[in-house]
């Protein structure tokens, strides 16, 4: 068995050295410093991410560990205090290397401090499979309740999916409050969501994570009766009744009812802002990735969309849609998605799966890996597992390696090795932009139809929308009209050789 105690101290997770704490955060991600211009400066050319108002609002309230966050306004009836829960991390090693274990066990970290907590301390139990009834095994239970006593802590976070049974077997004999790292994304996922349709998909999955894992003792076990029926009197209070963990399971599945009824409201609503674009035959670029990888930086550079852009995992999470033009006048969208992370929880993909619809339905996907992260292999690996889980597999994709500037000759150059055709660029400094624009158009999909056709000057409309909406071979103008060759979607195509007929 291997505890964290094996790792080298330097590396443990519940441990911050100063050498670390005053660049890590910056090597973590470029996206945040994008949005830090000066407030004596002029804004430039280089502010990429804009005004960032959702970012200011959601670090108006800023917790700081270490320090007192007891709020008093005595001008105003109102007394809040922010606690930070205090916690340690548990995980099992299953596979892999001891890198693996360790990289997975730092993901866990940001994660918990994404979500508000203060990491103390981490332990990793080397097994073949997890404990069934304690997750960990029960001599590492033992060390983990000295840890919790030691350190303080009031939570223990476990690296993977518990069921009701080891959750409580662990709260039993730890002492404090255990939880998963399902329940702990979705938690991030509560706190970042803003849109009514990211709200009601969170809640869904959260139910949907309850109700297999509702724990009654005592009274929620016992039967509710009516009348005088424990003295064994009252008409209509005999017979078996219903626990209180029954009376809570059905109230859950009738509140999952309606949250289902109204995302498929939500989603219908999709299809209808979806409908021109299809009608059209507007081609659709979806950029899809590790969280923390950059994809809302590099849809400020790309379009200057004014995305949220923050270093911290699943910063954003409903999906974005701007327009951007080729260099040949046509037209297409590109769409920021939800970020992924390994073992995305099973509830969180069934919930987004309206959200996701915009990734699997794209003509290309713009992968983009965080370069500078310990293990950009694995992030691809899971991206990928992802992807194919909800129909995105077999997508043309182009891979972009992002934070560039971050990397030394060394890395670039292994990363080259390791992936074979990918572009590297920094959506900070810009470094490699313009080609990846250029590879986006390459990869645009060509419409099928070939039109060779003679437009009257008068149908300026159509030409309009030739130059928008299709790929141009060829652009005359004659004495008869303005002369075109270009490949068009059928129902574009149907109208120009009907206008140059009816031209005739």
């Amino acid at each position: 068995m291997t505890s964290i105690d094996d790792v080298p101290p330097e590396n443990m997770p519940g441990q911050h050295r100063d050498d670390q704490d005053s660049t890590g955060n910056e090597a973590r991600d470029d996206e945040n410093r994008t949005s830090e211009t000066p407030a004596d400066e002029t804004p430039t050319d280089e502010n990429w991410d804009g005004d960032q108002f959702d970012l200011d609002a959601r670090l108006a309230l800023t917790r700081v560990p270490g320090m007192s966050t007891d709020l008093s306004d005595i001008t105003e009836v109102e007394y809040r205090t922010l606690r930070l829960e205090r916690v340690v991390l548990a995980s099992v090693w299953t596979e892999g290397s001891a890198e693996d274990a360790q990289n997975a066990m730092e993901e866990l970290k940001l994660l918990a401090e994404t979500a508000g907590s203060q990491v103390l301390d981490g332990l990793i139990q080397r097994r073949p499979t997890p404990d069934p009834a304690t997750y960990i095994g029960s001599g590492k239970v033992e060390e983990l309740k000295e840890v919790v006593v030691a350190t303080g802590a009031d939570t223990v976070i476990c690296d993977g999916e518990l069921d009701g049974a080891q959750l409580r077997n662990l709260e039993d004999r730890v002492g404090v409050k255990v939880i998963d790292r399902t329940i702990l994304i979705l938690d991030i996922f509560a706190q970042h969501a803003s849109s009514v349709e990211g709200k009601t998909q969170v809640e869904l999955a959260q139910l949907q994570y309850m109700k297999q894992r509702l724990r009654g003792w005592g009274h929620s076990l016992s039967r509710q009766a009516g009348g005088r029926a424990a003295a064994g009197a009252g008409i209509g209070g005999r017979g078996p009744g219903e626990t209180k963990i029954e009376t809570d399971r059905r109230r859950i599945n009738t509140r999952i009812s309606r949250l289902r009824r109204k995302l498929r409201a939500m989603h219908s609503t999709r299809q209808e802002k979806r409908a021109d674009r299809t009608r059209n035959a507007i081609p659709s670029v979806a950029i899809v990735g590790y969280t923390n990888a950059g994809k809302s930086s590099l849809l400020n550079r790309l379009t200057r969309a004014g995305v949220l852009v923050e270093d911290a995992l699943f910063a954003t999470l409903d999906p974005t849609t701007r327009r951007a033009t080729a260099e040949d006048g046509r037209v297409y969208t590109l769409t920021d998605t939800v970020g992924f992370v390994r073992h995305l929880p099973l509830h969180l993909v069934e919930a987004f799966a309206s959200t996701l619809e915009e990734t699997a339905q794209a003509d290309l996907l713009v992968h983009v890996v965080d370069a500078a992260a310990p293990d950009p292999a694995g992030q691809v690996a899971a991206v990928h597992q992802v992807l194919s889980g909800i129909g995105a597999g077999e997508l043309p994709e182009l891979l972009v390696l992002n934070k560039a500037d971050l990397l030394s000759s060394d890395d670039e150059m292994a990363l080259r090795a390791t992936f074979p055709g990918a572009l590297l660029v920094s959506a900070h400094s810009g470094e490699g932009i313009e080609e990846l624009v250029s590879r986006i158009e390459e990869g645009l999909p060509v419409p099928e139809e070939l039109v060779d056709a003679v437009l009257p000057y008068q149908r300026g409309d159509l030409v309009d929308r030739i130059h928008r909406l299709g790929t141009i071979v060829s652009v005359e103008h004659t004495g008869e009209g303005t002369h075109v060759v270009a490949h068009l979607h059928p129902g574009l195509a149907a109208e120009v050789r009907a206008a140059a007929v009816a031209a005739r």
